[in-house]
């Protein structure tokens, strides 16, 4: 059998050249040059649909629009990252640092979907059957629908999935499954692409859901080409701090659902457990009393989440001031400093600041810049704002606090953990209807809301 023909393709040009090369000699950058199979036709696949007969042009108008029919597991939050459960036929791509539970995670959903009288067939590239059969034992998972394989050859799990024909079907990891035809070690982008379109024809032909786990580098992006993602019909990113038992499931892209959905989990010895109230699990640690802190509504997807934000400022011992942000953009502490500085003349220049996000969250709406420039302005004059407080509003370059989306929804959560006082934009006061038990304090300007919450000038 001839080899298949690789060349390496600078990632920046196009530039082709048979030989990794460090620089690229048309654009000049470095570590450009990813390997790629040169196509051939007779290893070209012809993508059908599942009928097998070829496609013909439609009027949009004909097609008949019907609602996806999904499979629901016993966790809603894993349902709701995915837009309401698992969708037939669909490929997911699961990302997350080594150690933080992915794994774990399919696993509990393997075992919750054999007890519903389907067949999954788990996929262990990285570990014996044994070693899966250890975790199965300490998580629970006892099921006669739950089949496990530990094969890394593409062609012998195709036939596996071809014999068993299972509902369900977990490949853990895609880094570990290689194709015989492609010469390219495991892992390879060759091999990743190559292994990950075969398991998405055979997710198209057969309606079977298929979830890959993908190693993730050093910056935190899903291992191997972008063209993976691009591929798949939903990327999720299992995040949190290894040394912390949240975890947070995070839908980046997705087909079938909404972006951006945020579920979160709690890592116990048995193991992942919803968080039903994430915002009291935020909240439970906060100190009363303390100078720079507030507490933001802020949007997950659909869903409002309570968060504390920290800040420090102190004066600084070197020429140039520190500005670091945890949680948030490092961009947008310098920013809302200067605004504080010119618009309230508070005298920031000399200070070292620290935001922080506490509980590991990331949050990146601009309706967290009012809390932010609260925090920051706390610490400063080193007086406490008022702990039944919770802030929301994007201030602009001018002072102004603007309107945010959906504050009916941050306002309740508010009210249902028992704050008191919510102070948002003034122009965010009208159309919707306020709860009862918290006081509504608009604000037109960052100064307003300094004086509402500290009292200042």
């Amino acid at each position: 059998m001839a080899k298949r023909k690789t060349k390496y393709v600078c990632q920046e040009c196009g530039y082709e050249t048979p030989k990794w090369m460090g620089k690229c000699p048309s654009c000049h950058n470095w570590n450009t040059f990813v390997e790629e199979m040169e196509a051939s036709s007779s290893t070209r696949h012809t993508f059908q649909v599942q009928s097998g007969t070829k496609s013909k042009p439609e009027k949009i108008t004909a097609i008949q629009s019907e609602e996806e029919p999904r499979v629901t597991t016993k966790m809603p939050e894993f349902n709701r990252v995915l837009g309401g459960g698992i969708v037939p036929g669909s490929l997911v791509l699961i990302g997350g640092d080594p150690g933080i539970g992915k794994s774990t995670l399919l696993l509990q959903v393997s075992s919750q979907l054999a007890r519903k009288q389907m067949n999954v067939l788990y996929i262990s590239g990285e570990e014996s059957a044994r070693q899966t059969k250890l975790r199965a034992d300490r998580l629970g998972v006892t099921s006669d629908n739950l089949y496990v394989l530990a094969e890394t050859n593409l062609l012998d799990i195709s036939n596996q999935i071809e014999q068993l024909n299972p509902s369900f079907v977990v490949i853990d990891s895609i880094q570990t499954i290689y194709r015989e035809e492609v010469t390219s070690a495991p892992g390879s982008v060759s091999q990743v692409r190559e292994c990950t379109s075969e398991l998405m024809r055979i997710a198209k032909s057969k309606g079977i859901p298929i979830f890959i786990v993908g190693h993730v580098t050093k910056e935190g992006s899903i291992a191997g080409p972008r063209l993976l993602e691009h591929m798949v019909d939903a990327v999720l990113y299992f995040e949190g701090e290894r040394h912390h038992t949240f975890r947070i499931l995070r839908g980046v892209k997705n087909r079938f659902g909404s972006t951006n959905e945020m579920g979160i989990f709690e890592m116990k010895e048995e193991g992942l457990r919803e968080v039903n109230n994430p915002s009291e699990i935020f909240l439970e640690e906060r100190s009363q009393g303390a100078a720079g802190s507030t507490v933001v509504a802020s949007m997950e997807g659909s869903r409002p989440v309570l968060v504390e934000i920290q800040a420090l400022i102190s004066p600084t011992s070197f020429g140039n001031p520190r500005r670091m942000a945890t949680g948030i953009d490092h961009n947008r502490v310098p920013l809302l400093m200067a605004v504080l500085e010119k618009r309230v003349g508070l005298m920031l220049q000399n200070q070292d600041a620290y935001v922080k996000v506490a509980g590991g969250v990331k949050l990146d709406e601009p309706a967290i810049d009012l809390a932010v420039a609260v925090s920051i302005a706390s610490s400063f004059r080193d007086q406490v704002s008022r702990p039944d407080d919770v802030l929301i509003g994007e201030v602009g370059l001018t002072g102004e606090v603007r309107r945010v989306a959906r504050i009916d929804q941050r306002v309740q959560e508010a009210a249902k953990l028992g704050f008191q006082r919510a102070i948002i934009p003034a122009k965010n006061l009208d159309g919707w209807t306020t709860p009862n038990n918290i006081e509504i304090i608009g604000v037109n300007t960052v100064q307003e809301a300094l004086k509402v919450t500290l009292g200042g000038n």
